[in-house]
């Protein structure tokens, strides 16, 4: 008999009855700590000088450097990566779901002008596997090294009983800063102001329900040709993240609203960051149709405008500028080896009007 098996007959012999444990209930303790002594070195690979306590306690402290910052704004924004996950799962695809959840949570908030400044996780599974779990951080560590962010913690938690053996579930906390005249609330935009849109790397994180559906009803080889890669790969290509690009870019050049194309796509995200007056005419054809794209319309079964308000069909990320600037910032971006476009301009509407947004 082994030192457990001792120390479990001879709690059974002093109560008379068969002790449980919270292993036994589905939750491994052990794994919990092995995690954390796993994904140590990987957060503090993100940590940025204003930490002053990060994973370990039972809060993080940050501070705010007031010689950068004259007047701070805090912007903070939370988002998940939604049914990607599955396909995550299914190919066993776990080192790049983390950077998709950074991305979906430090966009947003660029939006705003704001620098991303932490970063906290939550991390939901039936049965906690170590492996899998530490590819996940893994992944959203280099998400906060491209936004410029710190991990500064996170929660684990292992509920048998709510998630099946496997499955896992992902949520994160993002918090910037800004000076207060600084942010960018679309208040300078006017009609002629152009749409620059920033290259997206694929899908990004949104509409992977309907992804996953025209798989299924394709019987579709996730293997096959995609372009210059496989489907898998485009499919599971990783949310990019824009905030080093254009927090550079607003010190440099005026910026009057910016939009981060997420569910609802080009339909509907844009005007979500211009005064109600204002519409926009976007120009289809300026932009290449990345390969996914097309794979994912097939011959028609999904229809332009579902896919026009579902996906982000190849721009990202889009930057409203003035129209005497818009030259100007294309050149820029060009010789920074950016993919960009202009594609389109800002169009006076009326406030209450049901077509803010037309294609053309």
């Amino acid at each position: 008999m082994n030192e457990k098996q001792a120390s479990e007959s001879a709690e059974q012999s002093a109560s008379g009855s068969t002790t449980v444990s919270y292993r036994d209930a589905g939750v491994d303790i052990d794994a919990g700590n092995a995690l954390v002594d796993r994904i140590k070195p990987l957060v503090a690979s993100t940590m940025r000088p204003e930490v002053m306590a990060g994973v370990g306690g039972f809060g993080a402290l940050v501070g705010i450097d007031l010689k950068k910052y004259r007047e701070p704004v805090l912007v903070s924004g939370t988002d998940g990566v939604g049914t990607k996950l599955l396909l995550a799962r299914q190919l066993q695809q776990h080192d790049t779901i983390g950077i998709d959840l950074v991305a979906m949570c430090a966009n947003d908030i660029l939006v705003q002008g704001a620098e991303p400044l932490f970063f906290l996780d939550y991390f939901a599974c039936g049965q906690l596997e170590v492996d899998a779990a530490s590819a996940v951080v893994a992944g959203i560590a280099e998400g906060c090294r491209q936004a410029g962010c710190a991990l500064v913690g996170g929660e684990t938690a292992e509920m048998p009983g709510m998630y099946d053996a496997g499955d896992y579930d992902l949520a994160g906390f993002v918090v910037g800063v800004a000076d207060r005249a600084a942010v960018i609330d679309g208040s300078q935009v006017g009609a002629g102001h152009r749409l620059i849109g920033l290259a997206s790397s694929g899908p990004h994180s949104n509409g992977y329900s309907l992804i996953r559906r025209l798989i299924e009803l394709r019987n579709a080889d996730l293997q096959q040709a995609c372009g210059d890669q496989t489907l898998a790969q485009a499919l599971m290509a990783p949310t990019r993240i824009y905030a080093r690009l254009v927090l550079d870019l607003i010190q440099n050049f005026p910026i009057h609203a910016m939009s981060h194309i997420t569910g609802g796509g080009l339909l509907e995200n844009i005007t979500r960051s211009l005064p109600a007056e204002f519409g926009v005419e976007i120009e289809l054809t300026a932009w290449p149709q990345p390969e996914v794209f097309r794979w994912l319309q097939g011959d028609g079964e999904v229809e332009p405008m579902e896919m026009l308000r579902t996906f982000n069909c190849g721009i990202g990320f889009v930057l409203v500028v003035p129209e005497a600037c818009a030259d100007e910032i294309m050149a820029d971006l060009q010789q920074r080896g950016e993919q960009a476009w202009l594609i389109g301009a800002v169009t006076e509407t009326s406030a209450n009007a049901d077509d803010r947004v037309r294609f053309v």
